[in-house]
């Protein structure tokens, strides 16, 4: 691929604006072949895997709170941005310390590259198309380049599943098609790197995406799908499919081209510096020996090696660190012993949020808090899976835990708990001083939600907590899975829920989460509430909640709060300013009224893609969609 007037090399995907500080910055690209790339001033020579060729501009030398437009130029050629575009210049904006932070943030988006009109016009693509709805990073693209800069997003999280691998689009079937018997396994599977470039570029090669990409600094991380589904679920799921003849290649390139295209970016260039296998990608050579063996490591059980990241906004004393959290590939999945994150990672992740932060950010693929039925769910079958119930049983609960995706925090009970407690120690001041709040997001699901956490009676905390979740950017929540999450999120699955878990032995656990935002519900929330925190307060204020399931935790304890002014559920209609049902002494807190607010509707509410924008300030948090 060269320019035909030139012969100069051509930008295949990219600039990806991906790490940002005040004063430096990453730019990533993928380009045709060999080249130098300079932006602003700053020079990096390509890099090489499996003839696959690659460049992370490190610029420095900036100044906080100022933008510069860039271009890239390949061996001198301009070749970014593209003519005629219809989207603005490519911007670089480092944060300001003095302005709040935004952050945007969702998961679980399945991507589609126009192909031949012949597959176009095919029945089945339509169908595809219709399946997975409008494209939310289409749309906040579009939104975007008409807004202000001074409300772009300073980071946007992609906290899994920014690929499809088992599922992937129709122009990378039609890929797989002209290179191997798609009849034999994988499939229409990714089965090696030079499948999962592709894909790659036909998650992010759409003019609209391309542009958001090159504009908003991006951190990532992944979930199953960007391997497989059910990746990791338990120690039997990791057996069967170590055993299948395609995997080793299969996981081996996912750990390939996740490390290249996903988290390279996550680095800051002081990391950078400090990181072996990157140093090495620096030396002349094709380099898909070492990012190779590298893979090998990675997956297998227990790695040394850490996906999990940090980054920190703001001045001292009144900073906003974010701590991403690999829930998926280091998981610890021994006889007797899960756990969603390993003990020395779930240490480092302990550290990184102690001291005096004025906000705090844990994103995990996977939500923490779910409905009291499926958290009951998830933590009996784990119990039954361990042999609660007996061997037989524990063979039985191991295909329901594939068939229903009982695999979140709820189904690893240990690292729930840890969790819990240091959720519990940041709200109480273990931790150092308590921030003005502390927000848990999450995604995988594919339906969206807010919640606000409640501590046990005698717990005292001085920090609000929020879980907020995100999914999908586009996909859909199949209708066997909206079904099942209407039975669970009911008062009898609820009941029930919790109700098998004490058989199976689980204990209860302290925190829940109360009054979530549940459109088509008269429990519209969270509240908006102000907590002392060293001189600061913490108040969400969701000028619009994202299209939600009706959600609480299994320890749920709804308080009182209103819905917040002009809120309005899908169809425009405003809810009504009723609390919610509050808990009567002695007894069981009651569920949040699950009623729905259209006459007539029965099932489930249906998802819409979305992207949730997150504002930190020096003492409020804005959660808007």
């Amino acid at each position: 691929m060269t320019d035909g007037d030139t012969g100069a090399p051509l930008l295949v995907l990219g600039p990806l604006l991906r790490y940002v500080g005040e004063t430096e910055a990453t730019i990533w690209v993928e380009t045709d072949r060999p080249c130098e790339v300079e932006i602003l001033g700053h020079q990096a020579r390509t890099f090489e895997v499996s003839g696959h060729h690659y460049a992370l501009v490190v610029i420095g030398d900036l100044l906080p709170g100022c933008e510069h437009e860039y271009q890239v130029a390949l061996d001198g050629a301009v070749r970014w941005p593209e003519p005629d575009s219809e989207f603005p210049p490519s911007v670089l904006r480092t944060p300001d310390p003095g302005r709040p932070l935004r952050l945007v943030f969702g998961s679980c988006r399945i991507a589609e590259m126009p192909v031949l009109p012949r597959r176009l016009s095919s029945r089945r693509t339509q169908r595809h198309e219709e399946e997975h709805g409008p494209d939310a990073m289409v749309a906040f693209a579009l939104d975007l380049r008409g807004t202000p800069h001074e409300r772009w997003p300073d980071l946007m999280l992609l906290i899994g599943d920014q690929v499809y691998a088992d599922d992937p689009g129709p122009a990378t079937r039609e890929f797989i098609e002209q290179r191997r018997d798609p009849s034999e396994p994988p499939g229409y599977q990714v089965a090696d790197f030079t499948e999962y470039c592709f894909l790659y570029r036909e998650a992010w090669t759409e003019p609209s995406v391309r542009w958001l990409l090159s504009v908003v600094p991006t951190a990532m991380i992944f979930d199953d799908h960007d391997v497989h589904d059910d990746w990791n679920t338990s120690a039997s799921w990791r057996r069967d499919y170590q055993a299948k003849p395609w995997w080793p290649e299969r996981i081996r390139a996912a750990y390939m081209s996740y490390w290249i295209y996903q988290h390279l970016g996550n680095l800051s260039p002081a990391e950078l510096a400090k990181n072996e296998l990157w140093q090495q990608m620096l030396q002349p050579g094709d380099h898909a020996g070492v990012l190779g063996e590298f893979a090998v490591q990675a997956g297998l059980p227990a790695p040394d090696i850490q996906w999990s990241f940090r980054r920190t906004f703001g001045p001292p004393g009144g900073a906003v660190r974010v701590v991403v959290i690999d829930s998926r590939s280091g998981r610890v999945l021994d006889e007797g012993r899960r756990l969603m994150v390993g003990e020395a990672e779930w240490q480092w992740v302990t550290e990184s949020v102690a001291g005096d932060w004025n906000h705090v950010v844990l994103a995990s693929s996977l939500p923490l808090l779910l409905p009291y039925g499926i958290h009951g769910l998830e933590a009996w079958n784990e119990a039954v899976c361990e042999g609660a119930w007996g061997k037989r049983a524990a063979r039985v609960g191991e295909r329901v835990r594939r068939e229903l995706d009982l695999e979140h925090w709820a189904a690893f009970g240990t690292s729930f708990g840890q969790f819990e407690r240091l959720l519990t120690g940041l709200a109480t001041g273990e931790q150092g001083r308590p921030p003005a709040s502390v927000t848990v997001l999450g995604g995988d699901i594919h339906h969206s939600y807010l919640a606000a956490v409640d501590f046990p009676p005698g717990t005292d905390p001085r920090t609000p907590v929020y879980q907020a979740v995100c999914s999908p950017i586009h996909n859909t929540l199949p209708e066997r899975f909206r079904r099942g999450q209407q039975l669970t999120t009911s008062r009898p699955g609820g009941v029930v829920g919790v109700g098998i878990a004490r058989l199976a032995g689980v204990p209860k656990t302290g925190c829940g989460g109360g009054s979530p935002a549940v459109p088509g519900s008269t429990t519209c929330s969270p509240p908006s509430s102000s907590t002392a925190a060293g001189g600061a307060s913490a108040s969400t204020a969701p000028s619009r909640t994202p299209p939600a399931s009706p959600t609480s935790s299994p320890s749920a304890k709804p308080n009182s709060a209103k819905a917040p002014p002009g809120w309005s559920p899908p169809g425009g209609r405003v809810q009504p300013d009723r609390p919610a049902p509050a808990a009567l002494p002695g007894r069981r807190p009651a569920l949040p009224d699950r009623r729905p607010a259209l006459p007539g509707r029965r099932s489930a509410p249906k998802p819409r893609p979305g992207l949730l924008t997150c504002q930190l300030g020096k003492s409020r948090v804005r959660l808007s969609h």
